[in-house]
């Protein structure tokens, strides 16, 4: 199929991403109002302008929407807080349901706060993370059980975000990669696409696309030093996608290991979000044309775009058009 082709068939699809659905907060502040504080002498930071968007698993999500996927929703945890009531906004300004979203008042909403400096634009003070450390509550993962359950089979896509870096407090617990891997027993013809940084070794029978540095570490918890077909066995007989940046993205599956080349891109501007987009692309190509290594050129494709960009970007139907075009 050609890439026009694949784009037309992207608004047929529906599309859930289950996991840690982020709040991103892009919070620029102006260093001539850095004054110290009266009480304490600790200078301020003035913040002066802020941008919402949905990050992790929202990230994903918001790549799916710029794609033209036809239905887009999201089921997380968040808290009962301000964070909640922005990433909602921030999900549905991008047609993004989150209806699926669990509260539950004993976490807080997960949060990336990003301090830019208004004279450079660039990011140079420490990021302010709101995460959590303590088990998903009993209740909040109960309700994500029960909603993924009811819910995933009437999807074309199902996207897995595993992207909190500590080992307790994210929503992909061990009875959610149970229940995903039941998933798909249940629905073999459904695209499962699991995006983990911490943990892709613990995934059973689903398609998992970890960075290369996040597979040599899971091989390492193995004992299976960069063995990535060892490590494939591990997960099941689905492929296995290696993203390695610039140079493209390596597939691994019963035909062995093969680099699918991606579109060099010499003085990227910001590839915070490139694994997300590359997944977004990847997922929706694969449930279009069943094939896992037009499917890696579509992720390489989207990440290409989205690394020309500020923050983490989205790639149009139209871009990669233009992108396809200036292909040699």
């Amino acid at each position: 199929m050609t890439a026009a082709e694949i784009l037309e068939a992207f608004p047929k699809l529906s599309v859930l991403v289950v996991g840690d659905i982020c709040l991103d907060r892009w919070c620029t502040y102006d260093p001539d109002v850095a004054e110290p504080s009266r009480e304490t002498g600790i200078p301020r930071i003035g913040v002066v302008e802020t941008e919402v968007t949905p990050g992790a698993g929202g990230t994903v999500a918001n790549n799916l929407a710029a794609l033209g996927a036809g239905r887009v929703a999201v089921c997380g945890a968040v808290g009962r807080d301000g964070y909640a009531y922005e990433l909602r906004a921030a999900l549905a300004a991008r047609g993004i349901g989150a209806e699926l979203l669990v509260e539950s008042p004993r976490i807080q909403t997960f949060t990336y706060t990003k301090l830019l400096n208004r004279r450079t634009g660039e990011e140079d003070l420490p990021r302010v993370d709101f995460i959590n450390v303590e088990p998903l509550p009993a209740e909040a993962e109960r309700r994500i059980l029960e909603t993924v359950d009811e819910e995933a089979g009437g999807f074309d896509v199902l996207i897995v975000s595993d992207q909190a870096e500590t080992s307790q407090g994210g929503v992909v617990t061990p009875a959610v990669r149970d229940l995903v891997a039941g998933l798909a027993e249940r629905f073999p013809r459904q695209v499962i696409w699991v995006d983990s940084r911490e943990r892709p070794e613990l995934f059973r029978n689903v398609i998992v696309k970890p960075n290369e540095q996040e597979a040599r570490a899971a091989c390492r918890r193995l004992g299976i030093e960069e063995d990535f077909q060892a490590l494939r066995r591990r997960i099941g007989e689905r492929p296995l996608v290696i993203t390695r940046g610039a140079d493209g993205a390596l597939v691994v599956d019963d035909a062995g290991e093969r680099l699918v080349a991606g579109r060099r891109i010499e003085k990227p501007v910001d590839i915070c979000g490139a694994g997300d987009s590359f997944s977004a692309g990847a997922a929706l190509t694969l449930a279009v044309t069943g094939s896992i290594d037009e499917a890696v050129r579509m992720g390489n494709l989207v990440a290409s775009i989205t690394i020309m960009k500020k923050g983490t970007g989205t790639a149009s139907p139209e871009e990669l058009l233009q992108a396809v075009e200036s292909l040699p």
